[in-house]
C-alpha cells in the first residue's frame, strides 16, 4: 500500500511538472506572438503614419493658438469631460476642442512657443518608423529637448508680460526663480553662457568658425591701424591671415559633414534604409592666379632672421612652410563624382531568405543556433550567428562551401569567431552591390576631422563606416591582387586622400610606373607634389633601369635626414619639424623643413624580374629604417608569388592590402592567411593592419575625376620645379656591371646560368660536376656569371649568392643581355 501511494505521488508530481512546463511554454509562445505583432512591418508603418499625422495636427493647433488663444482661454477651465462631450461649447481653434486643449497645455502651461519643437520630434519618430533616416534619432531628440528648455527660459526672460506667456509657465516660473537667485544680470549671463555651450556641443565646426571670426576681426583692426601708420605696414601678422585662410578652406571643404559613423544597417531581418545627407561646398576661389612663381623649395630666411646659434629667439613668429605657396587651394569636393543611389538597398525579403537558408543548412548538419542578425554593408551583408551551447566552431567553418551552395552566391566567407564579439560571421555578397564613391568618404566626418599625419580614406567597411588609416603609422603598405580587381583604383584612392589633406610643402610623391599609363595623369602636379632625380625630364619613373638609382637616392635622403635628426636631438620627423617651425634650428647649419615622401611603386613584379636583388636591397633598407624620417612606401603587384613578395619584403611591410586573388596560396603569400581568394572583386579587399583584418569596399575614383583634380592643382602657382632628390651613391666593390665582350662569353654560359638558378647554388664545382667540364673552364664561366650579375662575388668557403630566384626571371634577364 505504501509503495502504491509513493507511486501515485510520483505520477501526480510528474503530471504537475508537465502541466507547468506546458503552461510556461504557452505563456512564452503568447508573449512571442504579442511582441511579433509590434515588430510587424504593417504595425510600424501604420504607427509612423500616425506620428506624421499627429505632427500636422500639432502644427495646425499651435499656429491657430497664436490667433485664437484669447477667445478659447475662457472655456478651458471647464472640466475635460464636459468640454469634450458638450456640443454647445464652441472653440475657435482650427483643430477644435482637442487642438485647443493640446495647444493650451503645451504652449501656455509648458514651454511657450518653444513647444513647436514637439512637431519636429513627432516628424522624426514617424519617418524613422517608416524606415527613413533623416537625422540620428536619439541624439536629435535629446538636443531638441535641451534647446526647448533653454528657449522657454530665454523667451520668458526677454518677453515677460507680453500677450501670453511666450516662454510658457515653465519658462516663467524658472526665470522668476533665477532672477531672485542671481539677479537679472546674472540670469542673462547664464542664458548667454548656456547658449554658447549648446552651440559648441551641437555643431561640429562651431569652434573653428568662432575662431575664424575672431581672427578676421583682429586682422581688420590691424589693417586699419596700418593705414594710419606707414611704419607698421610690414608688421601685419601674416600668421593670423594664413591661419584664417586655412580655417576658411577647411570649412569650405568640409561640406557640413553630419555623417555619423553609426550608419551601418544592423537589422534582425528588417532592412533599414539609409538616406545620405548631401550638402554643398563653397566653390569660390579667392584667387585665380595660375602663373608660375619663382620660388625655391626651401623658403629663404632674410638676413636679419638668421641668428648666431641654433636656437632662435621666441620673439619671432613660427615658420609656416605653406607660405611658400600662400595662395594654394586644396581640391574642392565638387571635382569628385557623387554616384546616386539606385534603390539598391537590400530588401527584407532577401535578408529573410538568406537567413532561412543559412539556418536550414546548419540544421541539416544538426547545428543549432540561438540568435542571428544581419549587418548590411555596401557590397556584402554580414550575418552574425550565436551557436547553441556545445557546438564546435570548426564544424561551422567546414560548411563554407555548403552554405555558398545553398545561397547560390560566390564569395562566401566565414569568420569563426569574430574577434571581440563572441559570434561567428558569415559574409554574403549583396545581389545589388552599391558603389562607394570617393566623394562620400572624402566628405565624411571621420576623414575631415582626422588629425593623422597622412590620413587615407580607403573606402567603407562591412558596417558602412568610412575606413580611415594613418599611413605614417602603417608605416608602409603592400598592395597585391589579380589583374582587374581594383588595385589601380585603390592606389588612386590613396593618392586622392592625401591630395585633399596636405599642402605641397608638406608632402612629396616619388612615383614608379613601369606600365607608363597608370600614374601618367599625375605629371600635371609635378611642380607641386612630385620629387625626382636631378636632371631627369619626367618626375614619374617609367624606365625600370632608373628605379635602382631612385631607390638609392632615397636611401641617401634617408641618411641625410637621420643626420639632421641627430643634430637636432629629436627622434622623428614630427618632433624635428615642430622644432624647425618654432625657429629653434638654424637653416645656415643645413637644417630645413622636411616634407613627407610617399613612394608609390606599381608593378613591382616586373621590376624584380629585371633588377632582382639590386632593387630589393634599397627597398628593404627603406622599409626597415625610413619610417621615423617620413619616407613611406606603397608597393603594388599583380603577381603575389614568393619570388616577388619575399620574406624580407613581408617582414618590413606589416600593413597589407589584398584584392581578389586566384588561390588560397596567393592569399597566404600576401596576408599570411586565406580569405582573399573568396572576395568578389571590383574593389572588394581585405586589409591587415597591426594584426587585425578588415574587409573594405574600396572607394571608386574614376580617371576623369583624377584628371579634374590634377588639372585643378596644376593650374595653380607651383614651385619652379619638382623637389630634387640627392645624387645616388654608388657602392664600391659591388658585383659586375652586367656587360662584357660577347666574343669571350663561353658557349655553355646560358646553360650554366640555368643550372645555377635551378639548384640555387653558385659554385664552380657544381658546374664542373654537372656539365662534365674541366675546372679551369668552370672557373671562367663562374667569373662571367659574376660579371653578368647572375651570381654574387666570391665569399671564401661559402657558395656564391644566386641573384635570381626562378628560371623565368633569369630568361627575361638573359634575353635583355642578348639584345644589348
Amino acid at each position: 500500500m505504501r509503495i502504491f501511494s509513493i507511486f501515485t505521488a510520483m505520477v501526480k508530481k510528474k503530471t504537475k511538472n508537465i502541466k507547468k512546463q506546458k503552461k510556461d511554454k504557452n505563456l512564452k509562445k503568447n508573449w512571442k506572438s504579442f511582441w511579433a505583432f509590434f515588430k510587424d512591418e504593417r504595425f510600424t508603418v501604420t504607427l509612423g503614419v500616425v506620428f506624421i499625422a499627429f505632427s500636422i495636427l500639432l502644427a495646425l493647433s499651435f499656429t491657430s493658438y497664436l490667433f485664437t488663444w484669447k477667445s478659447d482661454q475662457s472655456i478651458l477651465h471647464i472640466p475635460f469631460r464636459s468640454l469634450v462631450f458638450d456640443n454647445s461649447i464652441e472653440v475657435e481653434n482650427w483643430v477644435g476642442k482637442i487642438g485647443a486643449i493640446l495647444s493650451n497645455l503645451m504652449i501656455h502651461n509648458w514651454f511657450g512657443l518653444a513647444s513647436f519643437s514637439f512637431i519636429l520630434i513627432s516628424i522624426l519618430i514617424g519617418f524613422r518608423l517608416l524606415k527613413v533616416k533623416i537625422l540620428p534619432l536619439s541624439k536629435s531628440i535629446f538636443l531638441i529637448l535641451v534647446i526647448t528648455v533653454w528657449l522657454s527660459i530665454a523667451m520668458a526672460y526677454f518677453f515677460a508680460d507680453k500677450l501670453f506667456y511666450m516662454g510658457g509657465a515653465h519658462g516663467y516660473f524658472l526665470c522668476t526663480w533665477l532672477n531672485g537667485l542671481w539677479g537679472k544680470i546674472g540670469t542673462l549671463l547664464l542664458i548667454v553662457f548656456s547658449a554658447f555651450v549648446i552651440v559648441i556641443f551641437s555643431f561640429k565646426n562651431s569652434l573653428s568658425k568662432i575662431k575664424s571670426w575672431i581672427l578676421k576681426i583682429k586682422r581688420i583692426k590691424k589693417e586699419d591701424f596700418s593705414e594710419d601708420s606707414e611704419e607698421n605696414i610690414l608688421d601685419i601678422n601674416d600668421e593670423e591671415k594664413q591661419e584664417t585662410d586655412k580655417v576658411e578652406d577647411r570649412e569650405s571643404d568640409n561640406l557640413e559633414t553630419d555623417e555619423k559613423e553609426e550608419n551601418a544597417s544592423v537589422v534582425e531581418f528588417e532592412n533599414t534604409i539609409e538616406i545620405d545627407k548631401l550638402s554643398k561646398t563653397d566653390e569660390s576661389d579667392k584667387t585665380d592666379k595660375t602663373d608660375q612663381i619663382d620660388l625655391s623649395y626651401e623658403k629663404a630666411e632674410s638676413d636679419d632672421e638668421i641668428p648666431e646659434s641654433d636656437i632662435i629667439g621666441d620673439s619671432m613668429d613660427d615658420y609656416d612652410p605653406t607660405l611658400d605657396l600662400e595662395f594654394y587651394k586644396r581640391p574642392t569636393i565638387d571635382l569628385l563624382k557623387d554616384y546616386p543611389k539606385q534603390n539598391n538597398e537590400i530588401e527584407a525579403q532577401e535578408l529573410n531568405d538568406n537567413k532561412d537558408r543559412i539556418v536550414k543548412t546548419l540544421q541539416d548538419y544538426k547545428i543549432e543556433i540561438s540568435k542571428i542578425k544581419a549587418t548590411i554593408g555596401p557590397t556584402v551583408t554580414l550575418y552574425e550567428i550565436v551557436p547553441a551551447a556545445g557546438v564546435r566552431i570548426s564544424k561551422i567553418k567546414n560548411l563554407e562551401d555548403d552554405i555558398a551552395l545553398s545561397l547560390s552566391a560566390l564569395g562566401i566567407r566565414i569568420i569563426a569567431p569574430i574577434p571581440g564579439r563572441g559570434t561567428i560571421g558569415i559574409e554574403v555578397p549583396n545581389s545589388k552591390p552599391e558603389i562607394v564613391s570617393m566623394r562620400s568618404v572624402i566628405r565624411s566626418a571621420k576623414f575631415q576631422e582626422s588629425h593623422y599625419e597622412l590620413p587615407v580614406a580607403l573606402g567603407k567597411t562591412i558596417s558602412n563606416e568610412t575606413f580611415v588609416f594613418n599611413l605614417a603609422k602603417a608605416p608602409h603598405l603592400l598592395v597585391a591582387g589579380a589583374t582587374g580587381q581594383g588595385k589601380s583604383v585603390g592606389i588612386n584612392a590613396i593618392i586622392t586622400s592625401l591630395l585633399y589633406k596636405k599642402h605641397p610643402s608638406q608632402l612629396k610623391f616619388v612615383m614608379v610606373d613601369p606600365k607608363m599609363v597608370e600614374l601618367s595623369m599625375y605629371s600635371r602636379i609635378e611642380r607641386h607634389f612630385l620629387a625626382k632625380l636631378p636632371d631627369e625630364e619626367s618626375a614619374i619613373i617609367t624606365d625600370v633601369k632608373k628605379v635602382v638609382p631612385a631607390m638609392n637616392s632615397l636611401c641617401t635622403e634617408m641618411d641625410e635626414r637621420y643626420k639632421l635628426l641627430n643634430q637636432a636631438t629629436v627622434r622623428n620627423i614630427v618632433e624635428y619639424n615642430d622644432k624647425y617651425t618654432k625657429r629653434k634650428l638654424n637653416p645656415q647649419k643645413g637644417h630645413r623643413y622636411l616634407p613627407y615622401i610617399v613612394v608609390i611603386i606599381d608593378e613591382f613584379a616586373d621590376i624584380i624580374i629585371q633588377e632582382g636583388k639590386e632593387v630589393e636591397t634599397p627597398i628593404s633598407r627603406l622599409a626597415a629604417k625610413a619610417r621615423a624620417i617620413g619616407i613611406h612606401l606603397i608597393v603594388a603587384t599583380q603577381r603575389p608569388s614568393t619570388d616577388v613578395i619575399t620574406g624580407v619584403i613581408k617582414a618590413n611591410f606589416p600593413s597589407r592590402v589584398a584584392f581578389k586573388v586566384s588561390s588560397g596560396h596567393d592569399s597566404k603569400t600576401i596576408l599570411d592567411s586565406t580569405g582573399a581568394q573568396q572576395l568578389i572583386g571590383r574593389g572588394d579587399m581585405l586589409m591587415v593592419e597591426t594584426g587585425k583584418t578588415t574587409r573594405i569596399q574600396c572607394a571608386f575614383v574614376d580617371t576623369p575625376e583624377v584628371d579634374d583634380i590634377t588639372e585643378f592643382i596644376g593650374k595653380q602657382q607651383g614651385y619652379t620645379e619638382a623637389m630634387a632628390l640627392p645624387e645616388p651613391e654608388v657602392a664600391e666593390g659591388s658585383g659586375g656591371n652586367g656587360s662584357f665582350d660577347d666574343e669571350d662569353r663561353d658557349a655553355l654560359f646560358e646553360e650554366a646560368a640555368r643550372l645555377i638558378v635551378r639548384h640555387q647554388q653558385g659554385s664552380t664545382s657544381l658546374i664542373q660536376r654537372k656539365m662534365k667540364i674541366g675546372y679551369n673552364r668552370a672557373g671562367r664561366i663562374i667569373d662571367q656569371l659574376e660579371q653578368a650579375n647572375i651570381v654574387g662575388p666570391y665569399e671564401g668557403s661559402k657558395a656564391r649568392q644566386v641573384m635570381f630566384q626562378d628560371e623565368y626571371s633569369l630568361e627575361q634577364y638573359l634575353s635583355s643581355l642578348n639584345n644589348k
